[in-house]
């Protein structure tokens, strides 16, 4: 046998010495450690993260100069140019030049003599290179920046929106049209949508001594490229992304740092110029099939389908929306890299199976990228989430896709935000990095520490969106007011549900183009797991502490990061002990099945409940075991639906509607959320018609009759009495068309118009008032009505206008104010607190004390309150 040769051939193993261990060409998978292995520092085992701090270096550069004029931009980046270049300078002159080979070199062996140079830390070096390209990327984001804002500041958008200028526009749209409402206020519903501005023309005003017939000469149009948020009426709600508009609005001026030159607010109809490109309409055609696929299934099957499947948000309901909201669910409502990473999953597979290889699947997976993007539309945030998706698909499915994923990362937020930097102020871009990086950066590690009790496939369904939940968690709590703890464990259950409703989804809406009763079926199948996300949601969602309340202020949201942090460091070592786990499932049990702050609330013996629906009214009166009459929902579903969970309300033999108002209306959803509704009654005043549009849809949906009172009717439910003594008359509707009538000096015709109630249960006498206005009130007064009452519902949340000789003549002992917190009408007014006070009337109000429940045992009237967490 030959002696081995000791200079290894291309071709031949090289052996691991210490002196190679650095590019040795393979390691044990980072998942599958040998206990008895000495600790390796194998690249394939390393996270590569040279990248990382030049990415958080242009991040945080964007973030700052994308609110400041050009100019410093670009002094920014001269400045980081030219350390760069003195910076690469210095790397040149400390790097020693690398030495050719020599022929002669294993000479050193045989001569003792001559020693060996140790080799040079390579440390320093790499820290300059690491410098050197944070220096690069800040210049270039610097550069971004600048042509950024240099491109919002050009043109006549600013300045025209500096003066609130009426202009006459044509606009190219950016975005699907989306309906919101805003709670606590009388505003109708209205739509926003991202557009470009391609034509704006001015329109002069005529000056005030100008004779009318004199002929004005037409201002000039100007052709340009300008983004503008556009905030229009209903009847924008079924144009489509990609159409050529023309308008009449007026602009509004934006703060420093918006990705868009200016607003424009539009109450005329669309007139439309062109349709959307071919490529855009067959999208489009694509869309629709999906949904005609799932219209004949359940109201939320088909809102979610759509959503799950393209992003399509339209048949979203508000409820659903929010249940999404609670459970940490609302990625598949919207498009994210789950969506793409789905398909990609199901697409590629099938092409290997029919013979594609190598280039070809790459060909197919690009263009499966392609026709998603299309599909779901090409916006930024589509783009954003295939390029998280794929990242993290990587990081979860090789061997060093783990080290892969996180440069990818890095090189992904580099390039996103050269191409624009707006997005560094974007929560949903921050969302999305983050999500990617604790999959990328803490997945793998929990994987493998669940790994050593858990199947490998357990594991990693619960390492990734633990992984996920706790980066974003400092986020979602800044934009939302509070921390889901059911999270982890609803996306868990949700999972196994998601791959299938996706790919049926997908292929219902290619049949669609081919037959819409095929397409029907198929759209019946991916209903069945989509029912199963939905009672994830709905179940999740209605647990007593599936969400805490978590103060959204700097020092809050730095609290709340420290504690992630903290977590992050820790649970490696929890993750690795089950006694430890099962211990800390246990308790977060505990506190989501029966959360601290809701310990002693309700009391009891409670007769009514004022919920702390915010800026709005929501009542509850009690009517039996586990039932309850309901007057008014607030403006927002959660809060009411979380009121009546926590006083275990499942049945509600009438709901009161006072009026239309969305702060009284607005929660209806979250009333009706798994409970049991008999009737509805509602004022003879159908205004705003919106609103009363809604309410009457929602009922129609749930099969609830809908009545209207009549006035002096009395009814009796359960424990519950009341007469109703007001309204007696009501003004004509407004006309078709308009969101409400005109205003009086004293007051809306919806206000005057509330439904006002004697209610009296347990030896109490309760006036409820709505929204009375002082005209109302003198005119209930001049009935000779009985007003006594023990408690007193004060009219309109407290507001300045009130006739005090109808506060005196109730001669009440408390009065309930529900008034949201830091809200923008003074609400309750100075005035009516000093009125309430010269009559020796106790106050409270949910603005301060937060809900407010009534007692009255042994006929000894009592107040319980609790208190506020945020």
């Amino acid at each position: 046998m030959s002696a081995p040769n000791p200079t290894p051939t291309p071709n031949a193993p090289r052996p691991a010495t210490p002196a190679l261990a650095d590019q040795a060409p393979s390691a044990p998978p980072i998942n599958d450690p040998t206990p008895n292995d000495p600790p390796t520092d194998d690249p394939a085992t390393r996270l590569d993260i040279r990248l990382l701090a030049p990415a958080a270096a242009g991040w945080l550069t964007a973030v700052v100069l994308v609110g400041y004029h050009p100019a410093v931009s670009l002094l920014t980046a001269a400045a980081t140019l030219t350390l760069a270049t003195i910076t690469t300078l210095l790397i040149r002159r400390t790097t020693p030049r690398p030495q050719a080979p020599h022929a002669s070199a294993p000479i050193h062996r045989r001569d003792p003599s001559k020693a060996i140079p140790a080799p040079r830390d390579p440390a320093p070096a790499r820290r300059s290179w690491v410098l050197l390209a944070v220096l690069v990327v800040v210049s270039g984001m610097a550069l971004a920046a600048a042509l950024q804002t240099h491109s919002l500041r050009t043109g006549p958008i600013r300045a025209l929106a500096a003066n609130s200028t009426t202009v006459d526009v044509h606009l190219k749209l950016n975005s699907d049209p989306v309906v919101r409402r805003t709670p606590g206020t009388h505003r109708p519903p209205y739509v926003v949508l991202q557009a470009t501005i391609e034509e704006v023309r001015p329109r002069t005003r005529r000056p005030a001594d100008t004779p009318p017939a004199t002929e004005q000469p037409r201002s000039v149009a100007t052709s340009i490229r300008t983004p503008v948020l556009v905030i229009a009426g209903e009847n924008w709600r079924h144009i489509r992304y990609g159409q050529r508009i023309a308008a009449t609005g007026r602009l509004e001026s934006v703060q420093d740092g918006d990705d868009v030159a200016a607003t424009l607010s539009i109450r005329t109809p669309p007139r439309p110029l062109a349709e959307p490109a071919w490529w855009l309409q067959a999208a489009e055609k694509v869309r629709a099939g999906l949904r005609a696929a799932v219209a004949n299934e359940p109201t939320d099957v088909r809102g979610l389908v759509p959503a799950l499947v393209m992003g399509d948000e339209s048949a979203l309901s508000d409820e659903l929306t929010e249940d999404f909201k609670t459970t940490g669910l609302t990625h598949l409502s919207a498009v994210s890299g789950t969506n793409l990473t789905l398909l990609l999953a199901f697409v590629l597979p099938c092409a290997r199976l029919i013979g594609v290889r190598a280039r070809g699947l790459t060909a197919v997976g690009v263009m499966t990228v392609v026709v998603f993007v299309i599909l779901a539309r090409p916006q930024p945030s589509v783009l954003r989430a295939a390029a998280m998706g794929l990242i993290a698909l990587a990081a979860m499915t090789s061997g060093d896709g783990r080290r892969r994923a996180v440069r990818s990362l890095s090189v992904a937020v580099i390039v996103l935000l050269l191409l624009d930097t707006s997005l560094a102020r974007s929560a949903g871009f921050a969302l999305s990095v983050l999500a990617t990086a604790g999959i990328v950066l803490l997945g793998p590690g929990w994987r493998d520490a669940l790994a050593n009790w858990l199947p490998t496939w357990l594991a990693e369904a619960i390492a990734c969106p633990l992984a996920a939940q706790l980066a974003c968690t400092p986020i979602v709590a800044w934009l939302s007011g509070e921390v889901s703890l059911v999270a982890v464990a609803a996306n868990l259950l949700a999972a196994p549900a998601v791959g299938p409703a996706t790919i049926l989804g997908f292929a219902a809406a290619g049949v669609a183009l081919i037959s819409t009763e095929a397409a029907q079926l198929v759209g019946w199948t991916a209903g069945w797991p989509a029912q199963w996300i939905l009672l994830i949601a709905r179940q999740g969602a209605d647990l007593p502490g599936a969400a805490t309340p978590w103060p959204a202020t700097a020092i809050g949201v730095a609290i709340l990061t420290l504690l992630c942090l903290a977590l992050v460091f820790s649970l490696h070592r929890l993750l690795s002990k089950p006694i430890a786990m099962l211990l800390a499932i246990l308790l977060l049990a505990l506190a989501v099945l029966r959360p601290v702050g809701s310990i002693g609330w309700p009391p009891r013996d409670w007769v009514l409940v004022m919920c702390d629906v915010g800026q709005g009214d929501g009542l509850v009166l009690r009517a039996g075991e586990r039932s309850a009459v309901v007057v008014d929902t607030g403006p927002d579903p959660t809060a009411m639906n979380s009121c009546l969970r926590d006083l275990k309300v499942d049945h509600i033999p009438v709901l009161v509607l006072t009026h239309f108002h969305a702060d009284h209306v607005g929660g209806l959803a979250g009333v009706l959320n798994g409970r049991r509704v008999d009737e509805l009654e509602v004022t003879p005043y159908f205004s705003p018609r919106a609103e009363h549009r809604r309410v009457t849809d929602l009922a129609a949906q749930h099969h609830i009759p809908v009545r209207t009172v009549t006035y002096q009717e009395r009814r009796a439910v359960g424990q519950l009495t009341w007469t109703v003594l007001w309204p007696a008359r009501v003004p004509p509707l407004p006309p078709p068309g308009t969101s409400s009538a005109t205003p009086t000096d004293e007051g809306s015709p919806e206000n005057n118009a509330s439904i006002t109630m004697m209610v009296e249960t347990s030896g109490l006498r309760l006036l409820l008032t709505g929204d009375l206005e002082p005209e109302s009130q003198r005119a209930i007064l001049a009935t000779g009505a009985d007003l006594r009452a023990d408690v007193l519902k004060v009219p309109h949340h407290g507001s300045a206008q009130q006739d005090p000789a109808f506060l005196a003549a109730t001669q009440a002992r408390l009065a309930l104010i529900s008034a949201g917190r830091n809200n923008d009408y003074g609400h309750p007014a100075p005035r009516t607190l000093d009125l309430l006070s010269h009559q020796t009337t106790r106050t409270a109000t949910t603005n301060t004390t937060g809900p407010l429940a009534l007692t009255n045992p042994n006929n000894h009237l009592s107040l319980t309150t609790r208190p506020l967490t945020e």
